[in-house]
């Protein structure tokens, strides 16, 4: 120990003469002998000494070339105990090569200083915070909503990161102009059914227009190849764990004569999807393919039709229709124009146009609006 401490004397001397007096190259090579003294003793440096230690970096990056930097920062990126300061220093440095190997490994970096290089920074920052170990839902949210095809690519691939409900929502709208990110969502094993099942509507719509203006004597053979997509993406297969537990227990309440109007009023207002989605399906005599594919339209007429077939009251379809916005971060409809439109719908014109809705599942085609 005695021993280092004189080397660390020896070195804080001729670095004062060398910011004094030194050329870059002596810089460089001071720089190269402080950051081997720091990587050797850092397990055991006092916070004090590694403020010193900062200070020292800060001075010697000012003036030294890239390739120096570019090393500086492979060599302090991955350690526990890195001085914080330079690494943000390096992180926010304009050029790649110099902030990546921080910005995608180092434990000193916060969600709040991620977050901020997101914001400010190249896709070329964003793309190398998408290869971190480890994402937060709040740094994903914004990697997904800011970022190119690439960072989402990355961020969806990678198994550390986390998403929140709005990070999910985020990756759904995307899907509106990159048709091929609806092939990143067998990927994410952990998003909720009804964003996976958006995600999936949409990229089958964007497709089908694509194709068929591309090849309007096509449009057939379109038709059938997207239908099959959207039935593979809706199997029961693709349905996690958790998914397929709900449906079985909302089974067992409507075969034992318990599900009513009071309990899918209880599963909406409390925010439980899956079970919601089962519950109408069962108590409207329908797949629950075909009341997800309904639930999950931009607007809210496919909630009023299977719910007046159901036999649900006012209460609980507003529950419904606020439990699917809120998750799917669309803007609330209309709610007393829904009503009024809900209490003014017939049964039996309800029935008709879900057998229009069986129709669109079986052939491919759009059903008519209520």
């Amino acid at each position: 120990m005695r021993g280092k401490a004189n080397s660390a004397d020896s070195l804080l001397d001729e670095l004062q003469n060398t910011l004094a007096h030194g050329t870059v190259a002596r810089r460089v090579e001071t720089l190269r002998r402080v950051t081997d003294l720091f990587i050797e003793g850092a397990v055991d440096y006092s916070d004090e000494q590694i403020e010193l230690f900062d200070d020292v970096f800060k001075c010697l990056v000012l003036h030294i070339e890239s390739k120096a930097k570019v090393l500086l920062a492979e060599r302090l990126a991955p350690l526990g105990k890195a001085p914080p300061r330079i690494i943000q220093h390096l992180a926010f440095d304009d050029q790649l090569a110099v902030a990546g190997p921080v910005l995608s490994q180092s434990p000193q970096l916060d969600d709040k200083t991620l977050i901020e290089n997101a914001r400010r920074k190249s896709q070329g920052h964003m793309l190398a915070i998408s290869k971190r170990t480890a994402l937060s839902g709040d740094v994903t949210e914004v990697l997904v909503e800011l970022g190119n095809h690439e960072v989402v690519h990355s961020t969806v691939n990678n198994p550390g990161a986390q998403f929140s409900a709005k990070g999910y929502a985020k990756l759904a709208e995307r899907v509106e102009n990159e048709d091929e990110l609806v092939s990143l969502v067998g990927v994410v094993a952990s998003m909720p059914r009804h964003h996976y099942l958006k995600l999936v509507a949409k990229a089958s719509a964007s497709v089908r227009a694509r194709l068929e203006a591309a090849n309007p004597q096509a449009a057939h053979e379109i038709a059938s190849a997207v239908r099959e997509i959207g039935r593979r993406a809706r199997s029961p297969k693709v349905a996690s764990e958790e998914t397929t537990i709900a449906h079985g227990l909302v089974r067992s309440l409507y075969e034992d004569g318990r599900l009513d109007d009071a309990m899918v009023y209880s599963f909406a207002s409390t925010g439980k999807f899956d079970e919601t989605n089962a519950a109408i399906a069962c108590l409207a005599k329908v797949s629950v393919s075909i009341a997800e594919n309904m639930i999950v339209q931009a607007r809210a007429e496919g909630v009023m039709i299977l719910a007046k077939v159901a036999g649900l009251t006012w209460p609980t379809v507003e529950a419904i229709i606020r439990l699917r916005d809120e998750l799917s971060g669309m803007p609330p409809p209309e709610l007393d124009a829904c009503r009024s439109t809900y209490e003014h719908l017939r049964p039996s014109t309800a029935q008709q146009v879900l057998r229009f809705h069986r129709m669109q599942q079986e052939t491919g085609r759009a059903a008519p609006a209520a």
